[in-house]
């Protein structure tokens, strides 16, 4: 296993830990349940057939040394994160109209979601550059 990859599930473990400590705080368990099986539930029905599907669509004609050769995998990254990030966004995205306390969700949330959201297709579009790149330079070799 890669270091990189260890790093990754070790973070998540540890940020899992730090989730259900912060779960002795709810006052309503039952609401918090509900969220994560609708998040689950739109995980599983749309954000992952999606993904799947721009990668069926990207594979299509693309062969090994096709122009899409490379894409793929950042593409459907991209989407992974972007429909997590989505999926995270949504209560706060959606919350009706102006509130009677100025300081409950002050933020520009739909500004900062569009700007993660190009964040990802950013760092997707430099992750297939750097592929195409060090594929040209092999074969220039």
């Amino acid at each position: 296993m890669k270091a990189p990859r260890v790093l990754a599930g070790v973070s998540g473990v540890v940020l899992m830990g730090v989730g259900v400590s912060l779960l002795t705080d709810v006052r309503d368990p039952t609401a918090v349940l509900v969220w994560l099986g609708g998040a689950a539930a739109l995980h599983d029905g749309l954000i992952a057939p999606l993904v799947l599907l721009a990668g069926l669509v990207l594979a299509r004609g693309g062969g090994r040394g096709g122009v899409r050769a490379g894409v793929r995998g950042p593409v459907r990254g991209a989407l992974t994160v972007a429909g997590a990030l989505t999926l995270v966004a949504l209560p706060v995205l959606l919350r009706p109209g102006p509130r009677a306390n100025s300081s409950v969700l002050p933020l520009d949330y739909w500004g900062n979601w569009l700007v993660a959201m190009g964040v990802v297709a950013v760092v997707a579009a430099v992750v297939v550059a750097g592929r195409w790149f060090r594929r040209g330079r092999r074969g220039a070799s």
